[in-house]
Formats: C-alpha cells, sequence, structure tokens
C-alpha cells in the first residue's frame, strides 16, 4: 500500500537524521538500542516493519518518543516576516510576540513603550511568575506597590498575579522583554 510505503519513508528519513544529528554510526545506535545493526539498517533504507517493540527501543535510544520517529519531517527553517507575528498596543506600548509557536506555560514578549508612555499590566492566574529585561531605555515597573527603575542588562522578577505597571521616564522609546512563566497546575 501507498500509505505504508509513506509511513516506512518517514521512518526511514526520521530514523537516519536523527541518528546523523548525533554523529553516531548505525553500529552504535544498534547497540544503544539493543537491537542487531541489520535490523537498525533496515529501518534506515525503509525496508523495515518493525514491532512496537523495536519502535520503542529505537525511539528511546534517540530521547524522542515515538510519535516523532513516525511523523512528517518538518521544514530545516520557517521564516516569519516582520509584522507576521500577533502585535497588540495596549496604552502607550507596542508588544509584540517573540516566537510563533506557543511553549506550554510560557509567553515571551518585546515591548516598546514610547517616551513617557505607560502601559497596564494584566494580572495573570495565580502562582505566576514574571520576568523583566530592559534592552535599551529605561522602564518603571510598579509591582503591588513597590517601583523598580530598570535599566539595560537588569532583570526583575515578580508575581506575575499582583497589579503591575510599566512606565518609561525618558525621552527616547524603551525596549524590554517579558517571559511569563504561568504556575503550574498539576
Amino acid at each position: 500500500m501507498d500509505a505504508d510505503r509513506d509511513l516506512a519513508g518517514r521512518l526511514a528519513k526520521n530514523v537516519k537524521q536523527l541518528r546523523e544529528a548525533r554523529g553516531l554510526t548505525q553500529q552504535q545506535m544498534a547497540k544503544l538500542a539493543g537491537v542487531p545493526r541489520a535490523t537498525w539498517a533496515h529501518l534506515e533504507c525503509g525496508e523495515a516493519n518493525p514491532t512496537l517493540g523495536v519502535l520503542h527501543r529505537a525511539a528511546t535510544a534517540l530521547q524522542v518518543s515515538i510519535e516523532e520517529l513516525l511523523s512528517a519531517p518538518r521544514a530545516a527553517a520557517r521564516f516569519y516576516a516582520r509584522g507576521s507575528l500577533p502585535v497588540r498596543t495596549p496604552g502607550q506600548a507596542t508588544v509584540r510576540k517573540l516566537l510563533p509557536d506557543p511553549i506550554p506555560g510560557m509567553a515571551i514578549e518585546r515591548m516598546e513603550i514610547a517616551p513617557a508612555g505607560r502601559m497596564t499590566g494584566v494580572p495573570h492566574t495565580p502562582g505566576t511568575r514574571e520576568y523583566l529585561t530592559v534592552e535599551s531605555g529605561e522602564i518603571q515597573l510598579v509591582v503591588a506597590g513597590e517601583k523598580w527603575q530598570v535599566t539595560p542588562g537588569d532583570v526583575v522578577v515578580f508575581r506575575g498575579d499582583q497589579r503591575h505597571s510599566y512606565h518609561n521616564p525618558g525621552r527616547a522609546t524603551a525596549v524590554g522583554y517579558s517571559v511569563v512563566v504561568l504556575a503550574r497546575t498539576d
């Protein structure tokens, strides 16, 4: 069947690519996986019809999930043009997502605050931590009544579940980065 050949081809390509990325030979990978070298060679050439046990051993040796071994290969790189990621403009600031793909439990954003501009932060769920660093200019951070002057290279870590706000006291645009780590719910 064509679907079976496609699956065998994806498995072969993924196994070989993952092995080569680790700089190991087929013999070394076979030993790590606890399978004969011929079995490993068959996985890489698309001629194998491996048991679930062999797939599990190969995935474990490569330190990936079985799903990743069988998934369609992804492109080596993806380009996102300026302006293609979400942007919001709360107050006198521009906040841009830095990553196109979500990282579970985390948000990373770049904020530009206009001269003398302000932005009110929205409190996150209880237990959330927020990290603020400044690239250029100065950001005055107020969290639950406490005030910090954050300048390039400084980092402030605070509970993101409290009222907080950002202010640029300078005459040039201030640029900072916010990393929000949401509370674990498990």
